[in-house]
């Protein structure tokens, strides 16, 4: 894949401010964003979900989202029909760690929250779960043992409108190193993820891989304006609104911590992203 021009900050002072602000989600119609935090101040825990509005071609004063709670939320991300926003908390009531859990968009906000269930949860941590653009696969990263590594990609089919059980993603993807905070690109295959050897000391970098006969390979390192050499990228999510855009989130030298980007990318015309 290619990625192209320049990153565009989001929202600055609004979305993207000194606080370090992940994985920005934008909503179908491009009038709702959602991201988390984990060190704004105004919400009710240390990691939070914040929401600004789309009004008159301005982003609205960002709040803090009705569904959060004293614990850690994070990860959010539309549905493709933006109909639900899937997330991450260790709220109690899940299974151990933090899980994955769904919250309906409604006319007046936003509805009653629902674990994800023993299909996707388990008693170790779920990442940056995110529903294909079909909506027939549920992606996302868990440390949970069985794995190549410490936390690895898996995808959970949909059948009957009820998610399957989660399985490790085919192929070279998983690694001894952290493969998380992944997302689908608009083909539905295509995976943009991120990649550390150590969550405490290694720079992160974002990759993107794509299959072939259905078992994906390791990635390739994407090229500026998705990594930089002297700052982590991670939290990328396609953009629902303008599918040819992802959003990510990034250190870059002068900024005061991880703000919010987006940036064009397009895929191959022979749907080649990385050699077999």
């Amino acid at each position: 894949m290619w990625v192209d021009g320049a990153a565009e900050l989001f929202a600055p002072g609004v979305a993207s401010t000194s606080a370090s602000e992940i994985r920005l989600t934008l909503s179908p119609d491009g009038a709702m964003a959602l991201w988390f935090s984990r060190d704004r101040r105004g919400g009710p825990g240390g990691y939070d979900i914040w929401m600004a509005r789309r009004r008159d071609g301005r982003w609205s004063a960002a709040t803090p989202v009705s569904f959060n709670s004293p614990q850690r939320d994070f990860d959010p991300a539309f549905s493709a029909d933006g109909r639900y926003v899937y997330f991450c908390s260790d709220r109690p009531g899940g299974l151990g760690g933090d899980d994955v859990y769904r919250v309906p968009v409604t006319d007046e906000g936003f509805g009653n929250v629902e674990p994800l269930g023993a299909a996707i949860n388990s008693a170790s941590d779920e990442f940056a779960p995110m529903l294909s653009p079909a909506g027939d696969r549920l992606l996302f990263s868990s440390d949970r043992t069985g794995g190549a590594g410490g936390h690895d990609l898996y995808l959970a089919p949909m059948s009957a409108g009820k998610l399957q059980t989660a399985r490790p993603i085919a192929g070279g993807i998983n690694t001894v190193a952290h493969e998380f905070d992944a997302t689908f690109l608009s083909d539905g295959a295509t995976i943009v993820f991120a990649r550390a050897q150590d969550f405490d000391k290694a720079r992160v970098d974002l990759f993107a891989a794509a299959p072939h006969a259905g078992r994906y390979g390791t990635g390739t390192r994407l090229p500026p304006p998705a990594n930089h050499d002297e700052g982590d990228s991670y939290g990328p999510m396609l953009d629902w609104s303008q599918p040819d855009w992802f959003t990510l989130s990034a250190r870059r030298p002068g900024s005061g911590g991880m703000d919010l980007y987006r940036v064009h990318y397009r895929l191959p015309a022979n749907g080649v992203v990385e050699a077999p």
